[in-house]
């Protein structure tokens, strides 16, 4: 350490010194490249080629690395410190060698997530659009179909569009085909807005998972939705996925296919908060597209949520271990 504290020596860890100083890693966790540091990976995937509107999001790791460092170490709802409890690293980015080529880039993603889950790390991603989640799954859930918690605004069940069956509009569906998502055991909370096509998320249906739009949610609140996600996810290993258009575009603005009415921040961290004891073994957060945001708003809100799943997964590490 170049500066050396001489009279607050608490002040020698970098998550304690003014937030306003350092190198803006994931919540100023440490940094490494090296697996064996790590129990759970805060991973970018800066990767954008799944989208079907708006660009921006191979973005969004950078900008939800920036605002993480307002944030302190304990979570003072649940009491949960997550640094304390699992050894946190900030592992960098997935950069796309190929980002023209969409399969092949998801490659490159399935092939790094392959080397973190055979290190034993719990990986946390951030994108990116939502197309990232399928090559995730294909090695967090390459051992056995997974459960999945998925806020969002849209099933992202969808078929093919404009020649791709792999766009972010699609990555459940392929999963749930792949083997890699028991749809039994997914439910998909906040979903809304308009569609070209009566029956686009009808896979979801017709596989068995469990939809709760939002206007069921709006009538029934965040807690009937815990009970929900506790209900149909059961004992088993789960997967989580938070996609930064669940959330209301008056507090999440910068995403690229925005819905109107949509899940306050509060609502959404408070839900987060009640589905404790699950068995996470992964999660993301997608679609955090700099370009449209106003003043970081979605990029600080984004890094809230990412808090509150990285307590999630510490704690689920926690009892495992």
């Amino acid at each position: 350490m170049l500066k050396s504290p001489s009279q607050y020596q608490e002040m020698a860890d970098p998550q304690v010194q003014p937030r306003y100083t350092g190198i803006a890693t994931f919540f100023r966790a440490p940094f490494t490249e090296d697996l064996v540091q790590a129990e759970i990976g805060i991973i970018g995937v800066p990767f954008d080629g799944g989208v079907t509107n708006r660009s921006g999001t191979r973005l969004g790791p950078r900008a939800v690395r920036d605002q993480s460092t307002l944030l302190r170490t304990i979570n003072t709802a649940t009491g949960i410190a997550p640094f304390a409890i699992a050894r946190v690293r900030d592992l960098g980015d997935c950069w796309i060698e190929k980002p023209f080529e969409l399969q092949a880039a998801h490659q490159e993603i399935s092939a790094l997530y392959g080397q973190v889950i055979a290190a034993g790390v719990i990986p946390i991603s951030v994108g990116g659009d939502h197309s990232i989640s399928l090559p995730i799954l294909r090695a967090v859930g390459a051992a056995h179909p997974v459960g999945l918690v998925q806020i969002d605004a849209h099933c992202d069940t969808g078929g093919d569009y404009m020649g791709s069956r792999f766009h972010h509009g699609a990555p459940f569906s392929r999963a749930v085909e792949e083997g890699l998502l028991d749809p039994k055991r997914t439910i998909q909370i906040g979903i809304r807005g308009t569609t070209n096509h009566p029956d686009l998320w009808r896979f979801s249906a017709e596989s068995g998972m469990r939809i709760l739009p939002m206007d069921e949610l709006q009538d029934k609140g965040w807690r009937f939705a815990a009970d929900e996600v506790l209900r149909v996810v059961g004992d088993g290993p789960v997967y989580l996925s938070f996609d930064i258009d669940a959330i209301d575009p008056a507090q999440a603005p910068g995403t690229g296919t925005p819905e109107a009415g949509g899940i306050s921040i509060i609502d959404a961290l408070r839900l987060l908060r009640a589905i404790r004891g699950i068995d996470f073994i992964g999660a993301d957060l997608v679609e955090v597209s700099p370009p449209f945001d106003v003043g970081g708003i979605t990029a600080f809100n984004a890094a809230a949520v990412l808090f509150e799943v990285l307590c999630l997964l510490t704690e689920a590490h926690q009892v495992r271990t």
